[in-house]
C-alpha cells in the first residue's frame, strides 16, 4: 500500500499520529537516541548493576550539553555585623532545569577599613558611600556582567575570571576611583619626610561586584560537578587534582589591641596564636579557649586594665598602653595553665603598621601620642623580639615603602623572626625585601584565578583571612599554610571553624591528609620539619 492510499483508508487522527511518529523517528535517529539506546543497554547487562535507572541516569548524565549560566542576579543583603554587603546569584540550566548558586562577600566598609584609610563606621560620609558602592555593584551584577557571562559554562573558572578582569573598567556602570591612600593630611616641612605612599591600585567603585560574581561562579561549578568546594578549586590549580590535601593552621587571635580598641595602645592590632607542628583543629581550637580565658580573667581582675570587651571581631580586647602589656598578660596566663610559650605555641603579631602612619609628622602614632619614625620602629620591634622570644611572626611591621627598615630588620632578627606582608591590595607588586611570606584577602575586583595566580607564584609562609572569602573551603583548595578566621565568637566565625574541622577529618579518615611543613621559624633559627 502506497502512502498515496493513507489518507483514504485512516482517519484523521491515525494520520497525525503516524506523521508524528514519523517524525519522531527521524529526530532520534538524527541525534543518534537508537545507536546510544543500545550501547547502553548492552553496557548495562553485561555488569547488571543493582540500581538499573541509577545507572542509566549516570550515562546520559555524562553525554547531557555542559552547564551555561543564564543569568546573575545582584542584590543588596546585611553582614554579620549589620553592614551593607553584597550578595550574588548565579542561575544556570543544568540538564535543562535551572540551578542557582549564590556568595555573600565581605561589605565595602570592612574592606576599606582594613585598607587603612582612617575610615570608621560611624563616620555619616562613609555611610554613603558604602550604600553607593553596595548599590553601584548590585547595577553591576544586574547589567553588564549578567549579559558579559550569559552562556558561559561557571565549570571554566579562567575563562570567567578573564572576561570579568576585561571588562570590569569599560562596563557602563559609574567607574569612579573611591579611594586614595595619599589623600589626608599634608607634610609639614618642619619634619624630616618619609617616603610617599605608593600609589594604590585602581579600586572603583562597585567593584566588589568582580570578586563576588567570581567566588559565587565558583561555588556554582562546584554544585554542578557535584564536588565539594575545596577539591573544585584545588583541580582548578592544579593540571592533576592532589591526591592528599593540606589543611592549613589556624592562626588564632588571642587579643585585639589597634586603634580601634579602649587603650592608647595602637601598635598591635592583634596578638595570634601560633599552633605547633601536628595539632589539629580541635586541639588548637580547645588550648586557644582555655587561654583567651585565663587572660581573660586576669585583665578583668587587674587594677591596671580596664574589664575586657569582645568586639565584633570575635576576640577579647582591653584597656592597655604599651606593647609589652598583651605579651606579659599572656606570658602570665600560660605559666597558670602550665604552658610554655614557644614550646606549646608561639605568637605572631599583626602590627598592621600602614594604619599608623602620621603622614603629617612622618612617624608612626604606636600609642596615643607616642610617635616613632619609622628607624625607632625597627629598635622597638629588636626589643620586643629579644624579650619575648616565644614570637615567631611580624605581619606588616612598616608601610611597604619602607623597604630599607623591611630589610634592616629581617638582616638582623630574620634567624629569629619571619616577616609577613599583606598583599590583599598590591597584587602585582613584589613582596618588601625581607618578607618571608604573604597574608591573603579576598575583596573587590580579586578574582579567584587572582588567587591561583598569587599562591602559584609566591612561595614561602602563605596566610589567608576567612572573612573575605566568606567560606574556609577555598582556603583549603589553595594549599595555604595558615588561615585566621576570626576569634573563637560569634556564630559565623564559629561555623568556619567547625568546617574546616570536618574537612579535616574527612581527610584523614580518607588518607588524603598532608603533614603541615610550619615555615614559620623558630628561635634557634632552624625551620621546622
Amino acid at each position: 500500500m502506497s502512502h498515496r492510499d493513507l489518507p483514504n483508508r485512516l482517519s484523521a487522527d491515525q494520520l497525525d499520529l503516524h506523521r508524528r511518529r514519523s517524525a519522531a523517528a527521524e529526530f532520534y535517529r538524527v541525534h543518534r537516541v537508537p545507536e546510544l539506546l543500545e550501547t547502553v543497554l548492552d553496557q548495562m547487562f553485561q555488569l547488571q548493576p543493582a540500581d538499573l535507572h541509577g545507572y542509566l541516569a549516570e550515562h546520559f548524565l555524562q553525554l547531557s550539553s555542559p552547564p551555561r549560566i543564564s543569568r546573575l542576579r545582584g542584590t543588596e543583603v546585611f553582614d554579620a555585623a549589620g553592614r551593607l554587603s553584597v550578595q550574588a546569584h548565579v542561575s544556570c540550566i543544568v540538564c535543562n532545569n535551572e540551578k542557582v548558586g549564590r556568595v555573600c562577600p565581605h561589605s565595602a566598609l570592612q574592606q576599606a577599613g582594613r585598607d587603612g584609610l582612617g575610615v570608621h563606621p560611624q563616620d555619616a560620609c562613609f555611610t554613603e558611600t558604602s550604600v553607593k558602592l553596595q548599590l553601584t555593584a548590585v547595577q553591576w551584577i544586574n547589567g553588564p556582567l549578567s549579559d558579559l557571562l550569559r552562556g558561559q559554562n561557571p565549570c571554566d573558572q579562567s575563562d570567567v575570571d578573564r572576561k570579568l578582569s576585561a571588562n570590569h573598567y569599560t562596563t557602563t556602570a559609574p567607574l569612579s576611583v573611591l579611594f586614595s591612600h595619599t589623600e589626608g593630611k599634608k607634610i609639614n616641612p618642619s619634619e624630616k619626610p618619609v617616603p610617599p605612599a605608593e600609589p594604590a591600585e585602581p579600586e572603583l567603585c562597585g567593584s566588589t561586584a568582580i570578586g563576588s560574581v567570581s567566588l559565587a561562579v565558583l561555588k556554582t561549578g562546584a554544585t554542578v560537578k557535584s564536588i565539594p568546594l575545596y577539591r573544585h578549586i584545588a583541580a582548578l590549580k592544579n593540571s592533576d587534582p592532589p591526591a592528599r590535601f593540606q589543611v592549613p593552621v589556624c592562626l588564632v587571635p588571642l587579643l585585639r589591641c589597634g586603634k580601634t580598641s579602649p587603650g592608647k595602645l595602637s601598635l598591635l592590632k592583634e596578638v595570634l596564636l601560633i599552633p605547633t607542628g601536628g595539632q589539629r583543629v580541635r586541639e588548637i581550637i580547645t588550648m586557644t579557649l582555655e587561654l583567651q580565658k585565663e587572660v581573660m580573667r586576669i585583665m578583668n581582675t587587674s587594677t591596671k586594665a580596664a574589664q575586657v570587651v569582645v568586639r565584633e571581631a570575635g576576640a577579647p580586647a582591653a584597656s592597655l598602653e604599651r606593647p609589652e602589656q598583651p605579651l606579659d598578660v599572656i606570658a602570665e596566663a600560660c605559666s597558670g595553665l602550665g604552658l610554655a610559650p614557644g614550646t606549646h605555641f608561639r605568637l605572631a603579631l599583626n602590627c598592621a603598621a600602614p594604619e599608623l602612619m602620621d603622614y603629617a609628622k612622618g612617624k608612626y602614632e604606636v600609642c596615643t601620642g607616642v610617635l616613632k619614625t619609622p628607624e625607632e620602629l625597627v629598635d622597638l620591634y629588636q626589643s620586643l623580639l629579644s624579650r619575648y622570644p616565644a614570637v615567631a611572626s611580624l605581619i606588616d611591621p612598616f608601610r611597604r615603602e619602607d623597604s630599607d627598615q623591611w630589610e634592616k630588620l629581617n638582616s638582623t632578627m630574620g634567624n629569629s623572626c619571619s616577616l609577613i606582608a599583606d598583599m590583599t591590595y598590591k597584587l602585582q607588586a613584589p613582596p618588601p625585601p625581607g618578607a618571608r611570606g604573604f597574608v591573603l584577602k579576598h575583596c573587590n575586583q580579586t578574582t579567584v584565578s587572582d588567587l591561583i595566580q598569587i599562591t602559584t607564584e609566591h612561595f614561602g609562609v602563605s596566610a589567608a583571612s576567612g572573612g573575605g572569602l566568606g567560606s574556609v573551603l577555598p582556603v583549603v583548595g589553595l594549599g595555604l599554610d595558615y588561615v585566621s578566621l576570626g576569634g573563637l565568637s560569634g556564630a559565623e566565625r564559629i561555623c568556619k571553624y567547625n568546617r574546616l574541622m570536618a574537612i579535616e577529618e574527612e581527610l584523614a579518615e580518607q588518607g588524603q591528609i598532608l603533614s603541615h611543613p610550619s615555615f614559620l621559624k623558630r628561635r634557634a633559627g632552624t625551620p621546622e620539619g
